[in-house]
């Protein structure tokens, strides 16, 4: 499914994937409201999403899709270069990350892989994006990784990564809404007002470097 505010865009992005031959698109949607509602009707296995659009934002719709859709991968499509998008994303649940700028192949490789469930943002971003959230001032939840259990830590290193709840599921043997209610409960147990102060604070504590992998 694709998400964008222009139409001559989605247009472009549709001749790329159905002349690839191994992608069907469902739906086009042209603001963040519309994407979530088509979202809930057709549960693609990949939303191509924009981030900066009317009515509702990508980052929001990006958040309420993964909600509801745990199986939905999101790949972030966007014109942004400021390490908050690249954050915020991963923070809402997207798992690719891509500026508009990518060529055809580039793109193409990106929701492949991403409907494999890979993730996928482009290495100089992320580590732009860990470079700028280690030496930011520290978010205000003021707590310590004994604040969580190992089995937390694990759970948040994942998401911090940028897993999906479906993914974390995976590897846990959990149910995905069993994941996303743990993040919750992991976030106001620490006392962080949303997902991204408690990445912020993941990343601070060395839970992407040092965090366990799931087996």
């Amino acid at each position: 499914m694709l998400v964008d505010d222009h139409e001559i865009v989605l247009e472009g992005l549709r001749d790329v994937l159905v002349g690839a031959g191994d992608f069907e698109v469902v739906g086009q949607a042209s603001d963040g409201q519309m994407a979530v509602e088509m979202a809930s009707d057709l549960h693609p296995d990949v939303v191509v999403m924009d981030l900066i659009m009317p009515v509702k934002n990508g980052i929001d719709s990006c958040r309420e899709i993964m909600d509801e859709l745990p199986n939905t991968r999101v790949l972030v499509l966007t014109m942004s270069t400021e390490q908050d998008a690249v954050v915020d994303s991963l923070a809402a649940g997207a798992t690719g990350y891509l500026q508009k700028v990518c060529g055809r192949q580039e793109f193409l490789s990106a929701v492949r892989g991403v409907a494999a469930g890979e993730y996928r943002i482009p290495n100089d971003a992320l580590r732009r994006v860990l470079a700028g959230v280690r030496s930011a001032p520290r978010p205000s939840g003021g707590s310590t990784l004994d604040s969580i259990t190992v089995r937390e830590r694990e759970m948040l290193a994942l998401f911090a990564r940028g897993r999906s709840y479906a993914q974390i599921g995976e590897a846990r043997g959990i149910r995905p809404v069993t994941v996303r209610n743990a993040i919750y409960s992991i976030q106001r147990k620490l006392g962080f007002a949303n997902k991204q102060e408690l990445v912020f604070w993941a990343v601070q504590n060395g839970l992407v470097d040092g965090g366990s992998e799931a087996p």
